[in-house]
């Protein structure tokens, strides 16, 4: 009888978390230390269960609304806020901290200035989803658009200007302009991508199309972490999406050469280590 196979994992270049999550971790971590009172976040700071579960340990909690809480510290999470809500926190909180990513600032100012200017603003990316939601905010009477055919069945004006949610793919949103194009007398986009975004997935997809099985790490409400799956079961069929070690399953793993992992922009370093290392346990598999 032959011998087995090792296995061998290969961590995507580019993977985990982002300039903005690390910025925004280290701000509240820091906060967390020196506050002499509670310290709260809008909304989860980050679309990772296990994260938000380490910061509620050290007395970081989750508030729902800007003034469910009187004084004390509050921070804006990643994915930003409406002025509407910035405005309700800073009336009821002491001490306000942004935390939300600077190229999702980006995109809030882009929306602002195409508002301003008379365009038809649209939004494109995950109705509901919180950047999205801010983005809308800042932009009044804008239209989300979740997919590139959508725009197909929409009235346009004369002028269409067009700002993306900072985790969509760039083969998308040029199939949404090729679909604006024709159907207006201008279409001005202002590609609020996150660098880091594009540069995860084209890893992804690279290191998909060359494995026997892919793993994404990262929360499931994680738009990013999302897409980055679908990116890869495109290219490797055997792709699970998980958010922390104890969920693989050693049956995943039989009969594959290469294991390929990635993970989303939410995703610290260090829940990548754990999850490689409990494959190495399941499967017998060596790093790269």
């Amino acid at each position: 009888m032959g011998e087995k196979n090792t296995p061998t994992i290969v961590v995507a270049r580019e993977a985990g978390a982002c300039y903005g999550v690390n910025r925004a971790l280290d701000l509240v971590r820091e906060a967390a230390a020196k506050a002499d009172g509670p310290i709260h976040t809008l909304g989860p700071l980050i679309h990772n269960p296990t994260v938000v579960e380490s910061l509620a340990k050290s007395g970081v909690t989750v508030a729902e609304e800007p003034d469910q809480f009187e004084g004390g510290t509050l921070v804006l999470r990643t994915h930003g806020v409406t002025p509407e809500e910035e405005e309700r926190a800073r009336a009821s909180a002491d001490t306000v901290l942004d935390a939300t990513c600077p190229f999702v600032i980006r995109a809030h100012q882009a929306a602002e200035r195409l508002t301003r200017e008379g365009y038809q603003v649209l939004v494109f990316g995950e109705e509901g989803h919180p950047e999205v939601t801010g983005t809308l905010g800042h932009a009044p009477g804008a239209t989300v658009v979740q997919a590139p055919e959508d725009v197909l069945g929409l009235r346009l004006a004369h002028k269409v200007g067009v700002v993306v949610q900072t985790t969509q793919s760039r083969a998308r949103l040029r199939e949404l302009v090729s679909n604006l194009i024709g159907r207006t007398d201008e279409v001005r986009v202002i590609d609020t991508i996150c660098e880091a975004t594009s540069a995860r997935q084209a890893a992804a997809a690279e290191l998909a199309a060359k494995s026997d099985v892919m793993v994404v790490i990262g929360g499931r409400m994680s738009a990013n972490t999302r897409r980055l799956a679908k990116i890869c079961s495109a290219s490797c069929s055997q792709t699970h999406h998980v958010e922390q070690a104890d969920e693989l399953e050693a049956g995943w793993f039989d009969g594959a050469d290469t294991i390929g992992v990635t993970a989303g922009a939410s995703t610290p370093q260090e829940q990548i280590d754990e999850v490689c290392a409990r494959i190495r346990e399941l499967s017998g598999a060596t790093m790269a």
